[in-house]
């Protein structure tokens, strides 16, 4: 996974002068996700709620560090899913849990510039993320 950390994330997308060019950015995050493992794109990783089909995938190496997947059918949820990924990488699961994102999630305007159905999906994509995590602890 070759993404920014979280402030050049939101320099980058304060930089945008416009929702077309934000629009893009997300879309270029997205192709920047490492693929996810195999047999990891079942229902059991699924993201319920999200219009899209997409799986979230938290997995932990040898060493203890969480590791993130994701992967959707739509260009623009996999960039959303690498905005989650952003805020939440390098952290351990319990600062995971802690980790209040409304506050990041505000600061980039995102639920204020996405549909309704979008917003919610990007609730479930924490969420999923969130319990994924709960169950390592």
């Amino acid at each position: 996974m070759n993404l920014p950390n979280k402030k050049k994330l939101l320099q980058n997308f304060l930089r945008c002068r416009n929702w077309e060019e934000k629009y893009s950015y997300i879309i270029t995050l997205g192709n920047h996700l490492s693929p996810i493992p195999n047999n990891t794109d079942i229902p059991k990783y699924l993201v319920p709620g999200c219009q899209s089909r997409t799986w979230i995938t938290v997995l932990v190496d040898n060493d203890g560090i969480i590791k993130l997947y994701g992967d959707s059918n739509s260009s623009i949820v996999k960039g959303i899913i690498a905005i989650v990924f952003i805020i939440y990488q390098g952290l351990t699961p319990k600062e995971i849990i802690q980790l209040k994102i409304r506050f990041i999630i505000k600061k980039l305007n995102l639920n204020e510039n996405f549909t309704f159905a979008r917003s919610e999906g990007l609730q479930s994509i924490v969420s999923t993320l969130l319990n994924q995590v709960k169950n390592l602890v």
